[in-house]
Formats: structure tokens, sequence, C-alpha cells
């Protein structure tokens, strides 16, 4: 069986926003790269949680009086997260990293200290389990 690591995306290579974003900092972001769903990490790297689009359009829709000064001055930390994604630590097994990748599109994955590493994405795990698969009826 493969190492996690086979399948990690390096944080450098990922798309991430810091805790400290405000809205209209993350709905462009959101706009400009397309994702619908992204780690947050904090000032240390340190992965805190993520959030989704619907997160924030739920804090816009509780908020009667939303405004573009207003998405300028509040940051993303003060939204309430809905389904924040659960992370792995990098010395996870296979196994793990196959049934979270059941419940989140992309598994997070941190150091011994909780810093953000990269990210696994539902679509390798899955490839590796069809060339496992077809592996194993060759055999």
């Amino acid at each position: 069986m493969k190492s996690i690591l086979n399948f990690l995306i390096p944080k450098q290579q990922t798309f991430y926003l810091e805790a400290d974003s405000t809205i209209r900092q993350v709905l462009e972001k959101f706009d400009a790269h397309k994702f619908s769903v992204v780690p947050l990490i904090d000032e240390n790297g340190v992965y805190v949680t993520t959030i989704s689009e619907g997160d924030i359009l739920r804090f816009i829709k509780n908020i009667c009086n939303f405004n573009q000064s207003l998405a300028e001055m509040v940051k993303i930390d003060n939204i309430e997260i809905y389904r924040p994604y659960k992370t792995l630590p990098i010395t996870a097994s296979m196994e793990e990293v196959i049934n979270l990748s059941l419940e989140q599109n992309f598994i997070p994955l941190v150091d011994d200290r909780n810093v953000f590493i990269g990210i696994i994405k539902r679509k390798e795990v899955i490839k590796y389990l069809i060339e496992l698969a077809n592996i194993n009826k060759e055999n």
C-alpha cells in the first residue's frame, strides 16, 4: 500500500486563506480561483479550519445590513463554520485517508504541531483505489 506522502499536494501548491482575511478578500479569492471550500491557517501556519462559500453565504444572509464596507471590516474568523473539514496527521494510515475521503473533497494534512502542510484530494484517492482494483483483477 502506498504512503500518504505519495498523495500529498504541498502547501505551496495549494490554495488556502489566512484566518484574519476579510470577507471581501475571501469573496474575491473564491471568485478568482473557483474553489468552494478552502483551508484556513493562522499567522504561524497552524491549521484552523476550512471555510466554504456556503458558510459565507449563510453569514451574509443573516446580516441584514450587509454591505461592501462591512465586508472590508469583518474577519472570516467571525463566521460560523457549518461543516469544518477534519484534518489528518502526516503519520495517518492510508486506511484513514480512504475513510475520510468518503466524507470530504480533500483532506488537510498537518504536522505534529498542527501546522498545515498540504492536502490530499479525493480524486487522487479514487484513482489509487481504481488502480489497486485493476491490479487485483489481473492477479
